[in-house]
């Protein structure tokens, strides 16, 4: 064996490496070193001679991952890493489908559908079977198939509880018996289609566990059921599965990822090695010791703690703005700070809970010159659901705009086919007029969209831009289509953003108004238009970061930002109607924590505008689970009760509120305040005044509740 192999490792990670033949488990917490592990552990194997390049198999999720560690053994070891089983659970169960496909009843030369041939799929199935595309949405009849796959169930293990379900099962059934006609697989199918091919035919299964000795897995808390019970089929009961992950990283519940599949690796492998790898190379010490106070809040956690040979490094910076606009302001000027002290926009990261915060804060960076990506997703004014209602805005305001009306014609779904269209354009071109002239002579399903579109004009004309866009969002259908994508599963929490996305479009108007005194929509498009395609930057400039927490997991910034940290917001409102939701989004938080390398800022705001309107909300709890000596406050000042502390409202727009008993005034909206049954709350309304006057309160947990201010015995936080 090559001795430098093991050269540089700590104890911990060449434990790891040196094991056994045997299953383990390797807790890596964040920044430990769990690819080089990973990698070294594969190279240790075969320079020993364990085993041989082509007899083991390495599961990544990403194929840059899995191109990585490719790269990385052939730096390692003078092998030729062509050929070795090292790939994606979809790249790999394709290739041994392929080297099998006449056992699993398939063409050599088949074909796998991506995302939008399958739809297309789907939409013929349902046309074959007379299938109403109104009632039955195609794409939630998708989403329908590809959940169930990823269960490991086919359609007729699908329990049909009413008609509606079983209609979408006789659906499933009809489409994958078109998949076999015409010799395609989807990407779900994949992996399913294999583990039906392993589980079946035993002496397949078993010359693969004869092949594969070892097998060894990266972020195996982000396996779904059907993934691992693919895995424990090639494992068989003599092989050693070697995975590597985080229970504390698992935030793609979402996904279909089970935690829960940690804790059963242990029981069914009857795993004695689980090793820790909890030296962090990546953070100062105050950011890991936040991070493990927090995520020590976690139950049934395999439990770690990271630590540095770093110093401390900076206390964890603060902020609390009066309202979001400030917060964004805050950032930019703390931004521009660092660009003075000399650190880069690249090593900047700006972090939030959901994709719809993006839009203030990139309002911000573009009235300072601050160039910026959106890493992982579309800047706010690209997003599909913001153009669909920007399309209904510019034919409301302009009928001539056949760009606007050829995107929205037909969506949300209202009938109109292709052919129709054709029609339409055919007409508008023999004619020399516009699709809208067009349209206004045809009848059937188009002259009803004409009615729409009149109606809406004819309702919007006096109206307010922000009154105009929220009018338009409820009549259009809009609202009710993502609504009603909510009920499927596997679009819910896509629908979720998107729909917040559409509020965040009228909070938008109204912060337009505000800043411009304009209050045409002529002007508020043109605004939309200029700040939608010209400030994200290329990827070789020098530019900021902006991302959800989702999407930063595997990233590392000098400074991060962490931003709206609101009940509600962070932990998400979600979280409450979800088992184990609240430790999730602490899971997030943790992930958020550990991507800063030196400095790290949270930022939250007393009022945010919500769908049009000044909401009030309170501190998120995970700020108050951070030790009080690694913060550091930056705003005005704050009050401690019960050893925590508590952001008292900015000195320069609140006064502290005088208790009613005390000064016989009212309750500030906006103030939080503190009551000893319901708890913690924001004043949100007040009525009358003395103590013959009540106040309404958001509570955190009871929720929103009238209280007389004679009884209310409420405390100033």
């Amino acid at each position: 064996m090559n001795s430098s192999l093991l050269s540089g490792l700590n104890p911990e990670q060449r434990a790891a490496v040196v094991l056994p033949a045997q299953s383990a488990l390797i807790l890596a917490g964040a920044g430990s070193g769990k690819t080089r592990v990973l990698t070294t552990r594969i190279a240790y194997l075969i320079s020993t001679g364990q085993v041989s390049p082509h007899g083991l198999l390495a599961v990544t999720f990403t194929n840059k991952a899995a191109k990585e560690m490719v790269t990385r053994l052939s730096a390692m070891l003078p092998i030729n890493t062509r050929g070795m089983w090292i790939g994606t659970f979809h790249g790999l169960c394709n290739r041994l489908l392929r080297a099998h496909h006449r056992e699993a009843n398939l063409p050599q030369t088949f074909q796998i559908l991506d995302s939008g041939d399958q739809l297309s799929a789907i939409k013929r199935v349902m046309k074959a079977q007379n299938v109403d595309p109104e009632k039955f949405i195609p794409r939630d009849v998708q989403n329908f198939i590809s959940g169930s796959k990823e269960l490991g169930l086919r359609a007729q293990e699908v329990e049909a509880y009413d008609p509606y379900t079983k209609r979408k099962v006789e659906i499933f059934a009809e489409y994958d018996a078109q998949c076999q006609r015409e010799g395609v697989v989807d990407f779900s199918e994949l992996l399913l289609r294999c583990y039906d091919l392993l589980s079946r035919n035993q002496s397949l299964r078993e010359h693969y566990q004869e092949r594969f000795k070892h097998i060894l897995v990266d972020e195996f808390q982000d396996t779904n059921p059907l993934q691992y019970r693919w895995l424990k089929l090639l494992a068989g009961k003599n092989n050693a599965l070697f995975a590597v992950g985080d229970d504390d990283q698992s935030i793609y519940a979402f996904r279909g990822a089970n935690v829960g599949n940690m804790q059963e690796l242990l029981r069914d492998f009857h795993v004695e090695s689980v090793i820790k790898l909890e030296q962090n190379y990546r953070s100062h010490g105050n950011i890991l010791e936040a991070a493990n106070a927090l995520i020590s809040n976690n139950r049934n956690r395999l439990g770690k703690n990271l630590w540095t040979s770093e110093n401390g490094g900076e206390q964890l910076r603060v902020y609390e703005a009066p309202t979001d606009v400030d917060e964004a302001k805050f950032i930019v000027e703390e931004i521009q700070q660092l660009k003075r002290e000399g650190v880069n926009l690249t090593e900047i990261a700006l972090l939030y809970r959901s994709n719809a915060q993006s839009r203030v804060l990139e309002h911000a960076l573009v009235s300072a010159g601050l160039s910026y990506r959106v890493y992982g997703g579309l800047r706010f004014f690209e997003r599909q659901e913001i153009k669909h209602a920007l399309a209904y805005l510019r034919l409301m305001e302009n009928t001539d705009d056949d760009n606007a009306l050829l995107r929205i014609i037909n969506f949300p779904t209202r009938g109109i086919g292709a052919r129709g269209i054709e029609q339409l354009q055919e007409s508008a071109k023999i004619n020399n007029t516009t699709l809208w002239d067009a349209a206004a002579r045809a009848g059937g399903k188009v002259s009803v969209f004409v009615g729409l579109m009149e109606a809406l004009r004819g309702a919007t004309r006096t109206l307010p831009l922000p009154e105009i866009i929220d009018h338009m969002l409820q009549h259009s259908g809009l609202i009710a289509h993502y609504e009603s994508e909510k009920l499927s599963p596997a679009k819910r929490r896509e629908a979720e953003e998107r729909l917040e996305n559409l509020n965040e479009l009228i909070n938008a108007a109204t912060l337009f108004v505000h800043e411009n005194e304009d209050d045409s929509l002529t002007a508020f498009l043109t605004h939309a238009t200029l700040e939608s395609g010209e400030h994200q930057a290329g990827d070789s400039d020098d530019a900021l970061h902006l991302m959800t927490v989702h999407a930063a997991k595997g990233l590392e910034f000098h400074t991060v930002f962490i931003t709206g940290l609101e009940e509600g917001l962070f932990p998400h409102q979600n979280s409450d109607n979800v088992d184990g939701g609240l430790d999730e989004e602490r899971r997030l938080m943790y992930v958020a924590i550990t991507r800063a390398r030196r400095r790290l800022y949270m930022t939250f705001a007393q009022s945010r505008m919500l769908h049009g309107k000044t909401s009030y909300g309170m501190v998120s709890s995970f700020l108050r689970e951070l030790p009080e000596n690694l913060l550091q406050w930056l705003s005005p000042r704050f009050v401690q009760r019960n050893s925590y502390a508590y952001p008292a409202p900015a000195a320069q727009i609140y006064a502290a509120a005088p208790r009613p008993a005390e000064a016989g005034a009212l309750w500030r909206i906006g103030q939080r305040v503190f009551h000893q049954k319901f708890g913690e709350g924001v004043v949100t309304d007040t009525e009358g005044s003395g103590n013959e006057g009540r106040v309404q309160i958001n509570f955190k947990r009871a929720g929103s509740k009238w209280l007389s201010l004679e009884y209310a015995k409420l405390e100033a936080l």
